[in-house]
Parts: structure tokens; sequence; C-alpha cells
């Protein structure tokens, strides 16, 4: 065998010798840390997209780091709502959760879905363990309240959008327990009252209330677009606080984008070191943002600023 024909064939092996160099000092800095992963979106519906993510977990616990991932299911309870035959509105994008819709919300986020992920970890050679934020008192919900003005009288009033909730307490005890032990928590956005009631509450919200609490290295928010992109269409790197409200301000931010960069702003500013908004459609994005010098999406953190 000649040497350019050594070289031929190992030229692949060395290409992936070279990504794990240029990863080696990202693991190192992140062992023993926490990424707070929302996963949800067009990636719930793909089974080779959600193996791909499930393979990127269990990746995260080998090298040392404990993904805590909180997963969506909107469309899910929409189909089976529409199964039941159960009617459902929207009020501003928000679903009117009454009694009935919050037992089948639960239902569909704590069993089906929540058991889906931890099956798809477990087939990727993860230990994974499902849990909602009614476990171990994980998250205490309060009612979400919300307003809206009308158009025409220009005076504010209130939405009762029934038991739709917001974080209030994070307990993150049994987060920690299970990542101690070497299992990756899946948890469904599902949080318990102190008046009784269980509430519905939005991912990202949870996913954000969660990072904060645990003071993690990194939020990702996994989506169905790049990031943030400007008005000529290109993606924003690094933004921070002020950045955010400029760019909502002057309305390139606008949508379902807002709400999501909200969630980033309060985690960066209430203890996560940085959050992260990325296509979760791109194979490995998650992996791609944080292990290579060119990353994959829009980071938000308290001090960094490109806008």
């Amino acid at each position: 065998m000649s040497a350019t024909q050594d070289k031929s064939i190992l030229a692949p092996n060395t290409k992936k010798a070279e990504v794990l160099i240029e990863a080696l000092p990202y693991f190192q800095r992140y062992a023993g840390r926490t990424f707070v992963v929302k996963y949800g979106g067009h990636a719930m519906g793909d089974p080779k997209a959600a193996r791909e993510f499930a393979e990127d977990i269990v990746l995260l616990k080998a090298v040392g780091i404990n993904p805590v991932v909180v997963h969506g299911g909107g469309p899910q309870i929409g189909a089976m709502l529409e199964k039941l035959g159960v009617e459902t509105t929207f009020v501003d994008g928000l679903r009117v959760t009454d009694e009935e819709t919050a037992k089948i919300a639960e239902m569909v986020l704590s069993g089906a879905i929540n058991k889906e992920l931890v099956g798809w970890i477990a087939n990727a050679g993860g230990k994974a363990i499902g849990i909602s934020g009614k476990d171990g008192s994980l998250v205490t919900a309060t009612k979400l309240e919300r307003t809206v003005r009308d158009p025409d009288s220009n005076i504010e009033k209130a939405l009762d959008l029934g038991f739709v909730g917001e974080p209030t307490t994070v307990d993150t005890t049994i987060l920690e327990t299970a990542s101690g032990a070497g299992m990756i928590p899946v948890v469904a956005p599902i949080g318990a009252g102190e008046d009784g009631h269980t509430y519905n509450i939005n991912a990202d919200t949870m996913a954000g209330a969660i990072a904060a609490e645990l003071g993690a290295a990194r939020l990702f928010l996994l989506t169905d677009v790049a990031g943030v992109l400007n008005k000529q269409g290109e993606l924003l790197t690094d933004l921070n606080p002020a950045d955010i409200a400029n760019l909502t301000k002057d309305g390139t931010v606008s949508g379902g984008m807002i709400p999501k960069l909200e969630t980033c702003v309060h985690a960066v500013e209430a203890g996560c070191e940085a959050a992260v908004v990325l296509d979760g459609r791109v194979p490995h994005a998650m992996l791609l943002e944080f292990f290579t010098a060119t990353g994959a999406g829009t980071l938000i953190s308290a001090g960094t600023t490109s806008a």
C-alpha cells in the first residue's frame, strides 16, 4: 500500500480526531455543569431527529455535563383534544385550559410524550427518568395573569386562560439527585399550585425558570428557526438584554420570538450563564453550537453585544 493510499484511508479518521480536539476545551470547561434543554417543535414529530437529539443528550452526559430536558407538546395536546372531541380556543396564542383540557394536557405531556423521550434516550445508551413539575415539588405554579387592550375602547381587560400557569418557585432537589445518580431528568411542563390545582406551563418558560434556579451553564431553546435574524435575514450570533430590547422596539424581533427572548433574558439575569436560540431541525445543532468555535445559533448573555 502506497503512502498516498494510506493518507486517503486515514483522512476521515483524522477529521474526526480534529473535531474531538476542537471540542476538548469545552469538555474540560463545562465538566460537572448543567445544561437545560427545551425540546419541542418540528423535531418532536420526526423519529430521525428525535434519535439524533437523544444521542446528543447522552453524549453530553458521557463527557461529564449534566443535561436536563424540558419538553413541549402543544401539537400533540391539540391532536388528542380533537380526537376526544374536546373543543379548544386560543387567546393571544395561548390555549384556554379548562379543567378537562388540563387533565388531557397532563396525560399527554407527563404520559405519552415524556415516556417516549425517556425511551429514545434509553435506546441511545443513556439512563433517563421522566418527571413533571409536580414531582418532588419541582415547580410550584400560579395562575397566569394576562391583560389585553380593547381596540375600540382602549381599555385593558383581564384574560381568563383557565389552568395556564407560570412558575413561582423551583425546588431543584429532585433534578440534582437524579443527575448525581447518573440519570438524565426529562421534565414535563406541568406544575402544582398551592391552591391544589394542576397548571399547564409554557415549556420555554419552565425551562428558563429551571435553568435560572440551577445556575445552568447553558439554556438551549430548540426552535424551528436558525435563531434571531436581523432585517437583512442574517443570523445575529451574540446578543445581550439591551440589544434584545432595541431589536424588539424597532420591530426586528416580533411574534413568537419575543416571549422566547424574554425567557432567555430572565434566565441570564437570574443566574443562568447564557441562553441559546437555535434550529432544532439541524442535525446535532446543539453540539455544533457549543462544541465548535463557529457556533450554530444566537447566544444571549449578560455582557455580549453584536446587534
